[in-house]
């Protein structure tokens, strides 16, 4: 008998199609007192016990934010991509300190799209949520819809649970300059997608960090930890050490400035993979922001949270300064993710 085709989106009605999605998702763990009422109805009903809610959006688009098939010869599944929707929508809740209670999700597809490679995208996006650590974090509903190109959009909502967020704006003279989690990692990944490097040939540590440009890890627990600390202010590094890190600057009315040292030791794991590609791994630390590391400052002299690690400080502004980043006092170059310029 022939191999029958697989089958496509064009091929279901939605119904049809929300049917095989529905029982992938993540509804939250049990006694979640925030889901009031999930998929199924023309809209979510979610508490805020709070009186608060923390929103954010992000948006993936085939062929900006991320590819199908890489030059590699690496395909992109659904899981993927669900995975990485969960992950950066997390991370911004997790900068302001706050903790996710659910979110909504939009998929626009073009008719060929399989329905295998969004039954995958389903199943990423639950195990984003539970094995990143949002186990609170309810997938509430979304929409569905035919399009030119493949684009996943996610609103996600959250709880300070009673405690004051932690801003961009906060960072002052004297405090101590913080990560948790990784950066570089993502951006090696990306370098090595877009090589000539074929997939196959990569080895454990090389499929690592491409693994952490399509599936990252931010470190949810940190966020709570930091504003249980005292952290004065934080922020998801999204768009790269330096351009993220200006924006906190500018926000704080500040110089942060970072310690050699310390961007040294962050580097030197990749420098193999830096080393066969021909470039400074150093770039990428300074550039690379998908890993959805976290950045924060912390009063001089308080014991940094687990999961942190001091890579600099904040400085006052001098009479000839603008707010922005230097590396051991001097200018850094911006780099980093534009999303209008790249």
């Amino acid at each position: 008998m022939p191999e029958e085709s697989p089958l496509t989106v064009a091929e279901l009605s939605e119904s049809q199609l929300l049917e095989r999605i529905f029982p992938r998702l993540h509804a939250g763990q049990d006694g979640n007192p925030s889901l009031l009422l999930g998929p199924g109805d023309d809209a979510a009903i979610v508490a805020a016990p709070d009186g608060r809610t923390v929103v954010s959006i992000d948006t993936q688009v085939v062929d900006q934010d991320f590819r199908l098939e890489w030059n590699n010869g690496y395909r992109t599944s659904g899981f993927d991509v669900g995975w990485k929707a969960a992950a950066q929508n997390l991370s911004d809740i997790n900068a302001m300190g706050a903790r996710a209670t659910s979110l909504v999700v939009s998929l626009t597809m073009p008719p060929e799209t399989l329905v295998a490679w969004v039954e995958d995208f389903a199943d990423g996006l639950t195990a984003g949520i539970r094995e990143l650590g949002a186990p609170d974090c309810a997938v509430a509903g979304g929409d569905l819809g035919r399009g030119r190109e493949l684009a996943v959009s996610v609103a996600i909502l959250g709880t300070l649970d009673g405690r004051a967020p932690v801003l961009r704006s906060g960072a002052r003279p004297g405090d101590t300059l913080a990560l948790a989690g990784t950066v570089g990692r993502a951006a090696a990944g990306l370098a090595l997608l877009e090589s000539s490097l074929p997939v196959d040939a990569l080895t454990k540590e090389q499929r690592d960090l491409m693994d952490t440009q399509c599936r990252p890890e931010p470190p949810l627990a940190a966020g709570p930890l930091a504003r249980d600390a005292g952290a004065t202010a934080m922020m998801d590094i999204s768009d790269g050490l330096v351009r993220d890190g200006s924006r906190m600057a500018a926000a704080s009315g500040a110089v942060l400035d970072l310690d050699a040292a310390a961007l040294k030791e962050l580097a030197e794991p990749l420098r193999a993979a830096a080393d066969v590609l021909g470039t400074d791994p150093l770039a990428w630390v300074l550039g690379g922001g998908e890993d959805h590391g976290l950045l924060a400052t912390f009063p001089r002299g308080l014991q940094l949270p687990p999961g942190f690690t001091a890579i600099g400080s904040v400085e006052a502004l001098a009479p000839t300064d603008r707010p922005g980043v230097k590396i051991a006092g001097q200018p850094a170059d911006t780099g980093g993710w534009d999303h209008f310029a790249n």
